[in-house]
């Protein structure tokens, strides 16, 4: 048969059409990021070939809505104007958009997937606020102006494959009534795909890497953007509230606070006596523990870290609580464990929190959040100054400080700079500040200025990491010169590892970050081996400081924990996880509960009944969480 004249029988053909290479490309992409990831997708082969099917429906579902408004143009246009040559020329240009589009979309699949390991998601809902830095970033990390072009030359050449194919369907003349018959089975594929296909209908297997084949971008990306926030007494287990309640406090051991519902208030009298001490808290962009020599790496990228943590008090298992900067941000401030969707920082009235800056400035202190970056990015800035932190960020360098720049801000050797002069000018009004700093050089495009460290800038994380290394160092040094230094406390912290992507849901080893306080005058130097995360950094720098104070933190003070106790929290935006006792435990979506023994080593699942105390305690910590947010029992007037 004839395939120009099989296409011109009727108009729709045209959406066939630009089906046919849809699929052919989303298949051609799952293919190309199967042999990328082949090593980590240890599967049978009918597992592979049945994400690929999965793949095809979540292909098929995001084509449904995408047809929508094409189904309902070809329906309504006469055969008069259908048939015209202007609308003919115009619907080349239309399909030449969409191929570009469809193109570009597939690039840009890749190069996400190259950076965090999986599809479209809430990252990239995120990052599409903020053009301005993931713009430049992209501009900086890649050659564009080549990229863009060969995909125009793709473009061209799919377009001259079809193009007369494509002519032919302008010959169809259907009566409005066929037209009507054709639009309503196709218009019923999306109310299919919406009824059948769900959000988290691609995850069929332990694989996460052969989830994420199976999905398609896009269609996560939209559905990211609907689920940005989730109900947590909607998706996820819920447990009694009163019982619940009880264990919480006794966790945090809040046993005298009132008898009202998940009440965690309760006094933390210091033994000795107060010290008044500075405290400059560095929250290190994406330094994972396994960059670091003295967690085993072999490429001496941290050499000036891996001695200076021999000067202080190391804490050797301790991890991040999610995957992105503002997660971390908000573990460290709020001492609060991470909830499901967005992290506090980003949503709104979140101002006047129980926070680690609120406490201090109870005591007098100069609070500031410094950031080399724009503080509007990821809605910092509007964070930190509702809840009483003075801003320093990007905008208020003069030029002549702003020596070297790039997509994210300031190199870190220019913040910690202004750090000083911050510092200075409180010592010299006799003020005790602490000051949180956000660095930014240990990102894409892993530029930095020449000439300080032996690797060029911008040829990779490693570079990065050496160059933050290198920053930090002269940063203590400099310091070391000012009258404040005895009386300061320094604490090196990173927000999450460079990347958390792994064929399981949660690799907790892809959570391992360092957490270092260095005071020479008031610290020792030892290492702690206690399971702990960033929100018990917090209650542990008060702990040393001799502070005593009411306290709202889901967090303890490392140093005055037994190892039994020791727990770690650590999630994605949708499952939370509590690592205790060497065991994972996680909650999901649809109210799962996932239990896994030895998580960092054989990784096998436990049957929830013989684990029932601690599925109990991780309800308790998230459920009252949750309650403690929405309810608003954390604010101060």
């Amino acid at each position: 048969m004839n395939v120009n004249a099989l296409f011109s029988k009727s108009r729709f053909t045209i959406v066939l059409l630009f089906l046919l290479i849809n699929l052919g490309t989303f298949a051609l992409l799952r293919v190309a990021l199967l042999i990328k990831q082949l090593a980590d997708i240890d599967t049978p082969f009918y597992q592979i070939a049945l994400a690929f099917l999965i793949g095809l429906v979540h292909d098929l579902a995001f084509f449904s809505y995408l047809l929508i408004p094409f189904v309902l143009y070809l329906l309504v246009l006469p055969n008069r104007i259908y048939r015209s040559k202007i609308h003919k020329i115009i619907s080349f240009g239309v399909f030449i958009v969409c191929l570009y589009g469809l193109f570009f979309i597939e690039l840009s699949e890749w190069t996400f997937w190259d950076e965090f390991g999986v599809r479209f998601n809430f990252i990239a809902v995120d990052y599409l606020i903020y053009t301005h830095e993931v713009v430049n970033n992209i501009i900086e990390s890649y050659p564009l102006g080549w990229l863009l072009s060969a995909i125009l030359v793709i473009t061209v050449s799919c377009f001259l494959l079809v193009r007369k194919t494509l002519s032919s369907t302008f010959n169809a003349h259907e009566t409005f009534l066929s037209r009507l018959k054709i639009a309503a089975v196709l218009l019923l594929l999306p109310v299919i795909s919406y009824a059948a296909v769900g959000s988290t209908w691609y995850r069929f297997s332990a694989n996460t890497y052969l989830n994420e084949l199976a999905a398609n971008g896009p269609y996560q990306f939209f559905s990211a953007f609907r689920h940005n926030e989730l109900d947590y007494r909607h998706f996820y287990k819920i447990g009694d509230d009163q019982q619940l309640s009880v264990v919480i406090k006794n966790k945090l051991h809040a046993k005298n606070s009132s008898d009202d519902l998940y009440d965690i208030k309760r006094m933390i009298k210091a033994s000795g006596e107060e010290k008044r001490l500075n405290i400059v808290l560095i929250t290190v962009e994406s330094l994972s523990a396994d960059f670091l020599a003295t967690f085993g790496n072999k490429e001496n990228i941290t050499p000036y870290m891996d001695e200076w943590f021999k000067e202080g008090l190391l804490f050797t298992h301790f991890y991040a609580t999610g995957t992105r900067t503002v997660r971390g941000l908000e573990s460290l401030t709020l001492s609060i464990p991470p909830t499901p969707g967005r992290s506090i920082v980003k949503r709104p009235d979140n101002g006047k929190l129980f926070s680690f800056g609120r406490v201090l400035q109870q005591k007098g202190y100069d609070t500031a959040f410094l950031y080399g970056g724009r503080g509007y990015f990821d809605n910092m800035n509007a964070f930190y100054s509702g809840n009483g932190y003075r801003i320093v960020d990007q905008n208020d360098f003069t030029e002549e400080e702003k020596t070297f720049t790039n997509a994210w801000g300031v190199s870190d050797d220019i913040i910690f700079n202004r750090t000083l002069k911050e510092a200075d000018k409180d010592h010299q009004h006799n003020k005790p500040f602490f000051f949180q700093i956000m660095t930014t050089s240990n990102h894409r495009p892993y530029s930095y200025p020449e000439g300080k460290i032996d690797i060029p800038s911008g040829s990779g994380r490693q570079g990065a990491v050496k160059y933050t290394d290198y920053a930090i160092h002269q940063f203590i040094e400099q310091a070391k010169t000012k009258p404040w230094f005895d009386n300061t406390v320094f604490v090196m912290v990173a927000d999450h590892c460079a990347g958390s992507a792994r064929k399981i849901e949660l690799p907790v080893d892809k959570y391992h970050i360092p957490l270092f306080i260095y005071a020479p005058k008031h610290v020792p130097a030892v290492r702690n081996d206690i399971v702990s995360s960033q929100i018990d950094v917090a209650p542990t720098v008060l702990g040393l400081l001799n502070i005593s104070y009411e306290s709202q933190f889901y967090g303890r003070d490392i140093m005055q924990m037994h190892k039994d106790e020791g727990r770690a929290f650590i999630s994605n935006y949708q499952k939370l996880g509590l690592f205790k006792d060497n065991k994972l435990v996680y909650l999901s979506p649809q109210q799962k509960v996932d239990v896994i023994d030895d998580p960092l080593g054989v990784y096998k699942h436990l049957d929830m009944d013989a684990t029932a105390p601690l599925i109990t305690e991780i309800m308790a910590y998230y459920q009252s969480a949750d309650y403690i947010w929405l309810h608003q029992l954390n604010r101060y007037q």
